[in-house]
C-alpha cells in the first residue's frame, strides 16, 4: 500500500474493465485519478459489444472517492486530440501534478482475412488503437517534462503484437505499432526520468471479451457457442490453468511499472499472458 502516494494517474478507457481496474488500483496505491473515457456508445465501429457509458465512469469516480482518493473524470474519445489535451489539462489543474500515464483505451476485432477489412473498419482500428494511444502521449508529455519529477508512461498492448492470429490484421498492425511508440518514447523522454513501457495482456474477462462477437471468433466451428465453450478454448492457449485474465492481474503489472519498484525499467514490453507465449 502507497507504493503511489502523492502521484497523479491519467487514464483513458476508465469506465469500466482494465481501465476501471488501473484507476481503483491505483487509487489503492495512493494516487489521485484522472479518468477518462469516450463514455458513450458508438454503433457506427461495427463492434459486437457496447462502449462504456457515462454512468459506469461515473460508477468508477465513485469507487476511487470510496478510497479516499479525489478523481477528475471528462468524456472524451480519444481521436480527439483537443479534447484529450483539454482533459489533461483540467485534470492537472485541479490535482496539481502529472506522474503516471495509462494509454489504455482501445477496441477489439471483428474477425476477417486481412485483404477483406473494409477501409472504414481499418481507419476505424488505427485511429483509436494505435493514433489514440498517440494522441494520448502528445496531450501528456508536455505536463510530465514541465513538472521535473520524471513519471510512467504504460501503453495498452496486446499479445497480438508478438504473435499472430488470423482474421485480426488490423488490430496486430495497430499493437504492433503500441511498441514501436513505447520504444520510441522510452528513447526520447529517458533524459527527462520518464520511463515508457507496454503492456500486452493475453484474453482478459471484461465486456470487449465476453460477448457472442468473441465467442464465434474462437470457436466457429459452433453455430451458438457459450461463454463455457470459449472458456475452454482460451485456457488452451495458456501454460497456467486459467481461461482468461481478470482486469486486476493486468492492473496490478500497471502499478508495478508506475512504482518505483520500477525505476530502472523503461522500454519493455511486459507481457500478462499465464504462459501464452511459452504455449
Amino acid at each position: 500500500m502507497g507504493r503511489l502516494e502523492g502521484k497523479v494517474a491519467f487514464i483513458t478507457g476508465a469506465a469500466r474493465g482494465q481501465g476501471r481496474a488501473h484507476a481503483v488500483a491505483m487509487a489503492r496505491e495512493g494516487a489521485e485519478i484522472i479518468a477518462v473515457d469516450i463514455a458513450q456508445d458508438a454503433p457506427e465501429l461495427g463492434l459486437g459489444y457496447r462502449l462504456g457509458s457515462a454512468e459506469e465512469l461515473a460508477e468508477t469516480a465513485a469507487e476511487v472517492e470510496s478510497l479516499d482518493r479525489r478523481v477528475v473524470t471528462a468524456q472524451v474519445d480519444v481521436r480527439d486530440g483537443a479534447a484529450l489535451a483539454a482533459a489533461v489539462a483540467d485534470g492537472v489543474a485541479q490535482l496539481g501534478r502529472l506522474d503516471i500515464v495509462v494509454a489504455n483505451a482501445g477496441i477489439a476485432a471483428n474477425s476477417v482475412p486481412l485483404h477483406l477489412i473494409s477501409d472504414d473498419d481499418w481507419d476505424n482500428m488505427i485511429a483509436i488503437n494505435l493514433s489514440g494511444v498517440w494522441r494520448t502521449c502528445k496531450a501528456v508529455v508536455p505536463h510530465l517534462i514541465e513538472g521535473g519529477r520524471g513519471g510512467s508512461i504504460i501503453l495498452t498492448s496486446s499479445l497480438s503484437s508478438m504473435k499472430t492470429y488470423p482474421g485480426l490484421g488490423a488490430y496486430t498492425a495497430a499493437k504492433h505499432g503500441v511498441v514501436g511508440l513505447a520504444r520510441v518514447l522510452a528513447n526520447e523522454l529517458g533524459q527527462h526520468r520518464i520511463r515508457v513501457n507496454s503492456l500486452h495482456p493475453t484474453q482478459v474477462r471484461t465486456a470487449m471479451l465476453m460477448n457472442d462477437a468473441t465467442y464465434k471468433l474462437f470457436r466457429p466451428d459452433l453455430e451458438n457457442p457459450t461463454e463455457d465453450d470459449f472458456a475452454a478454448v482460451s485456457a488452451g492457449m495458456h501454460v497456467l490453468p486459467e481461461p482468461y485474465a481478470e482486469p486486476q492481474d493486468i492492473a496490478a503489472a500497471a502499478v508495478f511499472l508506475a512504482s518505483d519498484d520500477a525505476r530502472l525499467i523503461t522500454g519493455i514490453a511486459l507481457p500478462v499472458d499465464a504462459g501464452n507465449l511459452v504455449k
